[in-house]
Order: C-alpha cells, then sequence, then structure tokens
C-alpha cells in the first residue's frame, strides 16, 4: 500500500503540472483556448506558424489526458483500503474508476487531433502550390473535427466524466479517516464548476469562465492530494 500511495501520489502531482504548464504555453503562443472560437482559416496559419514546438506543446497536454486513466486506476484500492475507511461505498468507486477512465480517453481524443492531424492540414494550407478548393477542404476537414473530437468528445463529455469521477473521490474523501475532510469538499465543489462546462454548448454565458477557473482549482486540488499521499506513504 506504501508503494502504491507513493506512485498515485507522483503521477498527482505530475499530471497537472504537466497539463498546467502545456496549457500555460499555449495560451502565451497559440491564443488558446480563444483561437477555438476563430475561423478555421486562421487557426491554420497559426499553428503552422508554430512550427514542432507547438505540435510538441500539444503532445503534452495529450501526454497529461493518457496520465489521468492510471490515476483513475490507482487510487480506487487507495481509497477502497481497510484503514481509508470506505466499507459503505463499495459501489461508488469502481463507478469513479469507471468515469475516470472514460474522461482520460475522452480528453485523449479531444486532444490527438493537434499533434497528429492539424499539422497535415496546415501544412496543405499555407503551401503556395495549393489550390483553392484544397486550402477550403483543409478548412472543412479541420472544423469538422474541432466540432466532433474537440467540443463534443473532448470538451463535452470530458467535462462530465470529469466532474462526476471528481464527485464520486472528493465524497469518498469526506468520509475517510486518512483524508482531511476540506479536501473531500473542495473536490466536490470544484466538480460542480468542472461540470458548468457542459452547459456552454446551451447558451449559458458564465459557464466557459467557471469552467476555466474549476479546472485551475482542480489542478490544485490533484496537486495537494498527491503531496498527501507522499506523506502518507512515507510513514513508517
Amino acid at each position: 500500500m506504501k508503494k502504491q500511495r507513493l506512485s498515485v501520489g507522483l503521477l498527482l502531482i505530475i499530471t497537472p503540472l504537466l497539463f498546467m504548464g502545456a496549457f500555460t504555453l499555449l495560451q502565451i503562443n497559440f491564443e488558446y483556448p480563444d483561437i477555438l472560437r476563430q475561423p478555421a482559416g486562421y487557426v491554420l496559419e497559426r499553428f503552422a506558424a508554430g512550427g514542432s514546438g507547438l505540435v510538441i506543446n500539444w503532445y503534452a497536454m495529450l501526454l497529461s489526458a493518457m496520465l489521468f486513466i492510471p490515476i483513475a486506476v490507482l487510487l480506487q484500492p487507495t481509497l477502497s483500503h481497510p484503514d481509508a475507511g470506505q466499507p459503505s461505498m463499495t459501489w461508488t468507486l469502481p463507478l469513479a474508476t469507471v468515469f475516470g477512465v472514460l474522461a482520460g480517453v475522452v480528453q485523449m481524443l479531444g486532444f490527438v487531433r493537434w499533434p497528429f492531424l492539424v499539422p497535415s492540414l496546415a501544412a496543405i494550407y499555407r503551401d503556395p502550390a495549393s489550390s483553392a478548393a484544397a486550402r477550403e477542404a483543409t478548412q472543412i476537414i479541420f472544423q469538422a473535427f474541432n466540432q466532433t473530437a474537440g467540443v463534443g468528445i473532448g470538451e463535452h463529455l470530458g467535462y462530465l466524466f470529469t466532474s462526476l469521477w471528481t464527485v464520486l473521490v472528493g465524497l469518498a474523501m469526506i468520509r475517510s479517516p486518512i483524508f482531511p475532510r476540506w479536501l473531500g469538499w473542495a473536490g466536490a465543489l470544484t466538480a460542480l464548476g468542472i461540470f458548468a462546462g457542459v452547459l456552454e454548448p446551451a447558451g449559458l454565458a458564465l459557464a466557459g469562465t467557471i469552467n476555466a477557473v474549476a479546472y485551475i482549482i482542480w489542478a490544485v486540488w490533484l496537486l495537494a492530494t498527491g503531496v498527501l499521499l507522499l506523506r502518507l506513504g512515507k510513514k513508517p
């Protein structure tokens, strides 16, 4: 159990740091996430101008989503261990794991287009030899993937499954003697802010802002959980 706590604790520290670092660089170098609301041609131009560094940046975002999958899997036995005091929540923890794995998978599917598909589209769009029809086709393809893989799968489903995982884990922490209750409540409340992103397509004006702020708090919450598990893992 000590080794398991150390492992998941390290992942809970590395993953949000990787995510926040990659996200911050995208904000600075790619106008992310505001650029996603710009015309496809503008996005492709800016992506091509970013070069290989921008591709690596997006791969880091993809990796952060991939790392969330083992976090969801490893955290379940940590929370369900006898000294975690969860006998009455046995069904919720496996459910939380399912939601956590799904969250990692759908966000991975949302990010994967950036380091693998978009570079080819951007190259065709900026190629002087490309015809007007070819350039128009790249914009249509980009917009189609942006709406389905990005908005539909990565964002909408990602927000839904992440919020469900977070609220279930937060409730488990509240009932656990090894976690401070405030940490559990912080997770549960943060889940509500993440879930607000699901309502953005319905026209809720503040949904995007609430979701963005909640994700920052969520990353800090993951870090705090990771630090706590490292401390627990080092105890004799």
